[in-house]
């Protein structure tokens, strides 16, 4: 026999969800006037600027200046192609209050830094950044623009709160390649750990007490893994399976301490919620050394279905138990769904721009759009808990809720419009193609 039990009125459920969404346009003004504003010279910029979130928050199929303009109803794109490059606005400064905003309201409690790198794929090499270089996005060598990110992560929130674009040495040792791209000429290269560095070190004047994660290419960093011990800041970053440890029986491979590891050695744990249930490994946890400045384990990792294993350096001020280390490692993954979200939902990966300051700008911009989504779902998860018969408001629910709310229809003149300006563009680029085709066969 079959029992079904209705646990949610669908009225009720749509009633709260519909009051939940009328507050979400006070939260965006909020968010705007408190970043946008005042980083933002003149009011046709702010405008402009407010415009592009919203669109950025639209479920568009690309999002470029072309079709956010479109979106927001202008009739050429050439109002947010100056915003992105001319305008005046002190990104340093808009980067700046985002980071404390969201600080500021996700909360100082619990908190792990997660840094990582993600990479856009490039046709060409003239956009700033681009280079054949190794990217996680697909696990290999492309021609791509790398940038590494900080998130900012709470128990029951996360969002991305800096970013730096990384210049390998291709770019770095080339001045003319660097003018043309509008670098400043102050920037040089650094290293991917040593960009990392620099946003820890911001976000910890406001969060001292923080934790931070990252995958092997931070953790095997000695430059970084020594910074944090100074500044007495716990870490759990990945380290490879090949790193050696100093043992009695002298240095052995951690792969090969995993095998000598008694089965009593091995925990059970969670490493945290996801989407399919509680994720959970087998752990175990291997005394380093302590000294003065703190206690140091190498962390193991070992999948429950398929033994695969994964090794973490670890480091605390004081001892701690293994499970806050696990709780710490467990926390890394959601770098990687501000990734996707930031992405799929405000447009991170989708600019069309080439030159260092309408990056940053656009980066900047759709940073502003996920965090809004992320604090969405934060004030309503305060406010409702997740029933027996939903789970709790997610971001792309929230993004789609916002379109139906935000929804702007737009004539079909509008349209066509805009289809005789992107023909007439693209005949213009077609001509000039020719040409220069033609100049260098002859």
């Amino acid at each position: 026999m079959i029992v079904c039990v209705k646990t949610t009125n669908p009225e009720a459920v749509a009633a709260d969800t519909s009051i939940a969404a009328q507050r979400w346009p006070h939260l965006l003004n909020e968010l705007t006037d408190t970043l946008i504003d005042p980083h933002l010279a003149r009011p046709e910029t702010r405008t402009t600027a407010c415009e592009v979130i919203r669109a950025l928050l639209a479920p568009l199929t690309a999002k470029n200046c072309w079709s956010l303009a479109q979106q927001a109803g202008h009739s050429r794109p050439y109002r947010i192609q100056r915003l992105l490059s001319q305008a005046g606005m002190d990104e340093k400064a808009l980067a700046a209050a985002l980071r404390d905003y969201l600080i500021g309201h996700l909360g100082t409690d619990d908190v792990v830094l997660v840094v990582d790198e993600t990479g856009d794929i490039k046709k060409g090499t003239r956009t700033v950044g681009a280079a054949r270089q190794y990217t996680g996005t697909t696990g290999q060598v492309e021609n791509c623009q790398v940038a590494v990110y900080l998130a900012y992560t709470t128990p029951e929130a996360h969002a991305l709160i800096d970013h730096r674009l990384y210049l390998p040495a291709s770019w770095s040792d080339d001045p003319a390649r660097l003018r043309s791209a509008g670098v400043p000429e102050d920037v040089e290269f650094e290293t991917k750990p040593e960009l990392a560095r620099q946003m820890i070190a911001t976000a910890l004047a406001r969060v001292p007490g923080a934790w931070v994660a990252g995958d092997e290419v931070y953790g095997r960093n000695p430059g970084l893994r020594s910074y944090l011990e100074q500044q007495r800041v716990g870490y759990v970053m990945e380290m490879a399976a090949t790193d050696r440890m100093a043992t009695p029986r002298g240095p052995l491979a951690v792969k090969e301490l995993a095998v000598l590891l008694p089965d009593a050695a091995w925990q059970k744990r969670s490493a945290g919620a996801g989407s399919q249930g509680e994720r959970f490994y087998d752990w175990a946890l291997i005394d380093d050394h302590t000294d003065t400045a703190g206690v140091r384990w190498v962390l193991i990792r070992r999948s429950r279905t398929s033994g695969e294993l994964a090794f973490f350096r670890c480091y605390a001020p004081q001892a701690v138990p293994l499970a806050r280390l696990v709780a710490v490692a467990g926390r890394r993954w959601r770098v990687e769904e501000s990734f996707q979200q930031g992405k799929n939902l405000a447009g991170l990966d989708e600019h069309q721009v080439r030159m260092w300051r309408s990056w940053h700008r656009w980066s900047l911009l759709a940073m502003v759009a996920y965090a809004f989504l992320a604090l969405c779902r934060l004030r309503e998860l305060a406010r409702h808990r997740p029933s027996s018969g939903l789970v709790a408001l997610s971001c792309s629910e929230i993004a789609r809720l916002l379109h139906a709310l935000f929804r702007v229809e737009h004539d079909l003149e509008h349209a066509l419009d805009w289809s005789v300006f992107r023909r007439a563009h693209q005949a213009q680029a077609q001509r000039c193609h020719y040409r220069r085709r033609a100049l260098l066969e002859s």
